[in-house]
């Protein structure tokens, strides 16, 4: 959500975010003239309180009671006010980064790109065949117990999914590793350790809301009798860890990395990437949430961005780096990365990271503030990333290292994790 004071002094740029992002127009006229209702109803309450003491304390119980009832009406028409205010300031998208391409997703700009496209002395498959082939992917029995967009992962690609697991933890939790990617990216930030997080999958709407992400509903899955929703990623429920706290200057940053299921109803990917694990219902995810001063927000971007490359090259999987559009973008963000790996088998990139620089849209919903060493209070700045979306860097791993006759090889970052060194 954006400052009201912003939106007021900087209208012909929350104007073209609006436009920009495609989102539902904004009559910013009522929510100006709200605020200012607002704020003169607040006035006034102050003012009939400070009233209300003075007459307390000169015993004047007939002034008394006429401010009592005057500050009730008032006191019953500044929620709805706030109420109409809020509901009408958190539709309003954020402002985009100024370096972010201005169209839809066609106008994403390819930053960089890591590793070449290995050509193949056969024609590659595609991993729904390797999977089926190797006994590791049934989306046919899957299909039977829960329906389309579900598949067991089973033997080696199950404990694939453990040992990139153990790789991201391991490395996010590694000091010297990530100074090591910091200075290589030639990012100053300050080195700190992510916190491994196993969080909840299940969350109050109005919790999700304030993260911004409750909308689309129709990609959620929602138990309206107990008013929960499942996460569609891990960050949904790490976002709120500081939500309604002041966090000191001194702790920050504060980086957490969470690994859980996460669940989207695909609603609007009807016939799209049906075969294969690509587009579940049910997927596995290893996110990063941080919380940062706001001057450091965007360093931090780069920082998070330098993190995921390292371990895509660690799999030695060749990538391109995307700076997303206006229009490819989500409200909530102001700058938007995304990495796309090349996938042999299907003969193109596929969107397998992203990395979301929110600014404070979020920590202004959530409440989540900083105290600075000089005492100022601000809201902190807040990132979230995919480390590994799983099925999708597993799709990346079969198709990128498959063998004429059939088999996988395992990338050697994982083989410890595994004991073995092949798929077969």
């Amino acid at each position: 959500m954006l400052d009201i004071k912003f939106i007021r002094e900087n209208r012909d740029i929350v104007e073209k975010a609006i436009r920009d992002k495609k989102t539902e127009p904004i009559d910013l006229d009522k929510v100006i003239q709200l605020y200012e209702e607002r704020k003169a109803l607040r006035t006034k309450l102050d003012e009939v309180n400070a009233a209300r003491n003075k007459a307390a304390k000169e015993q004047n119980h007939a002034d008394g009671k006429r401010l009592k009832e005057e500050a009730g009406e008032f006191e019953i028409k500044l929620p709805n006010l706030e109420k109409e205010l809020v509901t009408l300031v958190s539709k309003i998208p954020n402002v985009p980064s100024a370096d972010t391409p201005v169209g839809d997703e066609s106008v994403n700009k390819i930053i960089r790109t890591w590793g070449e496209p290995k050509k193949f002395p056969f024609e590659p498959k595609a991993h729904w065949d390797l999977g089926k082939d190797l006994d590791i992917i049934d989306s046919e029995k899957a299909a039977e117990v829960s329906g389309a967009r579900f598949a067991y992962l089973k033997g080696d690609l199950a404990l694939m999914q453990f040992a990139l697991i153990g790789l991201a933890f391991k490395t996010l939790g590694d000091v010297e590793t990530l100074s090591s990617i910091a200075a290589d990216a030639g990012t100053s930030v300050t080195i700190t350790p992510f916190v491994p997080v196993v969080p909840p999958v299940l969350m109050r709407t109005a919790v999700m809301n304030r993260m911004a992400r409750l909308h689309p509903m129709d990609e959620r899955y929602v138990f309206e009798k107990d008013d929960l929703v499942l996460v569609g990623s891990a960050e949904h429920t790490i976002g709120p860890l500081h939500m309604d706290e002041i966090l000191e200057e001194k702790r920050l940053p504060i980086r957490y990395v969470g690994y859980s299921t996460a669940f989207r109803r695909e609603a609007g990917a009807a016939g799209k990437d049906t075969r294969g694990i690509l587009r579940q219902h049910q997927f596995e995810k290893i996110e990063l949430e941080t919380f940062v001063v706001p001057e450091k927000s965007m360093e931090e971007q780069n920082f998070i961005v330098a993190i995921q490359e390292h371990l895509m090259q660690s799999l030695k999987l060749p990538y391109q780096v995307v700076l997303k559009s206006t229009g490819d973008q989500g409200a909530p963000n102001h700058r938007g990365i995304d990495i796309e790996t090349w996938m042999p088998g299907q003969n193109t990139y596929r969107e397998t990271h992203t990395s979301d620089l929110m600014t404070s849209y979020q920590s202004r919903r959530l409440n989540t503030r900083v105290r600075r060493t000089d005492g100022k209070v601000e809201n902190v700045h807040m990132n979230d990333a995919t480390v590994f979306a799983i099925g999708r860097t597993l799709i990346a791993v079969m198709e990128n290292n498959q063998q004429k006759d059939g088999s996988i090889v395992i990338p050697t970052c994982l083989q410890g994790y595994m004991g073995k060194d092949v798929i077969k």
